[in-house]
C-alpha cells in the first residue's frame, strides 16, 4: 500500500474525487455518487460515472453556450476574491493548464486574493505548496485550503483545547499542531472522552481497535467529524477502502451522522471565505470544473459558482444539472481560467 507523502512529481488533482500522482504511485479517492472506473490508455483514470466524463469528449449536438466576454464582466461585477479548483482549473492530467500560471500572476498584480481550494486530507498544506511549487504554480501554504486545513480551522473555533481522537496520515497532523491530540493508546484508555472525533486519510492507523476506539468516543459524546467521505482509492495493490467507508460505518453504528469539512460543506466554503481575508460570501466567486462540488456546493454557502469548461464536467452534466429537481445552473459558464480574471474588475 502507497500511503508516502507525495514527492518529486507535479501536482495532480482529481478526475473523480481527489486524486494525487507520486513518483511512487496513483492515489485515486472515488466521492459518493462516483461509480466503477477503468484505466484509460495514458494511464490516467476515467470514471465511468456520466457526470464524470473526459472533458474531450464533450462535443456532442447539445453544447451549452458559454458566457460571453460582455455577460462575464456583468455576472462576475463586485466580485473580489477567488477560491480556485486545482484540478480542472490550473492542472489536468498532470499537466499545468494553458495560461494557469498567467492567470495566478495577474492577480497577484491586480491585488486580487485567491486561494486554491482542495479535498486533500492526505497531505498538509505545506506539502501541496511544496509540490505546487515543483509545478509551476508558486501557491504557499496560505493560500491553500484542504479538507483537512478546514477541520482543523473547525477544531480551533468549536474546541479550543478539549482533546480530539483524530485519525490521519502523519503529515496531515501537522495541520493540527497546538491543539490536544489523544494518541491512539490514549483514545483506547477504559474512561477515555474526546470532544470530538475527526476522521481523515488514515491508511494503516485504520485498526480495529482504533476505530473501535472512535466508536466508543463517539458514543460517549464525542462530536463526530469526518474531511471527506471518499470511498475507496487506487492504489498500486488495487483498490482499497477510502476513510469515508470507515465514516460510514461509524455513522452506522452510532446512528449519527458526522459534519463534512471537504467541498461541497459549508464548512470547506466557509474557511475559504475566512482565508481571503474580510470579504463576504457574496464578494467571492467559486472557480472549478465539478458542478456538484464545486459550483453547487459554493452556491449553496452563498458564494457565486463560475464552472470553467477545462476539467472533467460538460454539456451533459449541465444539461443534468438544470433538469435536477428545482433546477439550478452556474452564476458564469467560461473556457478557462484565463477568461474569468480577464473580466475581473480590477
Amino acid at each position: 500500500m502507497v500511503k508516502d507523502t507525495p514527492t518529486g512529481v507535479p501536482v495532480v488533482a482529481r478526475l473523480c474525487g481527489r486524486m494525487w500522482a507520486s513518483g511512487r504511485g496513483l492515489r485515486h479517492c472515488s466521492g459518493l455518487s462516483r461509480r466503477r472506473m477503468r484505466r484509460s490508455r495514458i494511464r490516467s483514470p476515467v470514471c465511468d460515472d456520466p457526470r464524470m466524463r473526459d472533458p474531450l469528449a464533450n462535443n456532442g449536438p447539445t453544447r451549452v453556450a458559454e458566457t460571453s466576454s460582455a455577460d462575464l464582466r456583468e455576472r462576475l461585477a463586485g466580485v473580489r476574491g477567488l477560491i480556485l479548483d486545482l484540478d480542472g482549473v490550473l492542472v489536468l492530467k498532470a499537466r499545468l493548464l494553458p495560461g494557469a500560471v498567467e492567470a495566478l500572476a495577474a492577480l497577484d498584480t491586480r491585488g486580487i486574493p485567491y486561494v486554491v481550494g482542495t479535498n486533500m486530507s492526505l497531505a498538509s498544506r505545506a506539502t501541496l505548496s511544496r509540490e505546487m511549487v515543483r509545478a509551476g504554480l508558486p501557491v504557499p501554504a496560505g493560500r491553500i485550503v484542504s479538507a483537512a486545513s478546514a477541520a482543523s480551522a473547525f477544531a480551533r473555533l468549536r474546541f479550543g483545547t478539549a482533546p480530539l481522537y483524530v485519525m490521519g496520515s502523519a503529515d496531515a497532523m501537522t495541520e493540527f499542531a497546538g491543539l490536544t491530540l489523544l494518541s491512539h493508546d490514549q483514545a483506547a484508555e477504559a474512561g477515555a472522552t474526546a470532544a470530538a472525533v475527526i476522521v481523515g486519510d488514515a491508511g494503516d492507523e485504520f485498526t480495529p481497535r482504533n476505530v473501535q476506539s472512535a466508536f466508543r468516543l463517539i458514543r460517549g459524546g464525542a462530536r463526530f467529524v469526518a474531511m471527506h467521505k471518499n470511498r475507496w482509492w487506487i492504489t498500486p495493490d488495487g483498490v482499497l477502502l477510502d476513510s469515508g467507508s470507515y465514516v460510514a460505518a461509524l455513522e452506522y453504528a452510532t446512528e449519527r451522522r458526522a459534519l463534512v469539512t471537504g467541498k461541497p460543506s459549508r464548512a470547506f466554503f466557509g474557511e475559504a471565505v475566512r482565508q481571503l481575508g474580510g470579504l463576504a460570501a457574496t464578494e467571492v466567486a467559486m472557480v472549478g470544473d465539478d458542478l456538484w462540488n464545486d459550483i453547487r456546493g459554493a452556491q449553496k454557502a452563498g458564494l457565486r459558482g463560475v464552472f470553467v469548461r477545462s476539467g472533467k464536467h460538460g454539456d451533459a452534466d449541465l444539461a443534468r444539472a438544470a433538469k435536477e429537481r428545482g433546477g439550478w445552473v452556474p452564476d458564469a459558464v467560461a473556457p478557462s481560467i484565463v477568461e474569468v480574471v480577464a473580466a475581473l474588475e480590477s
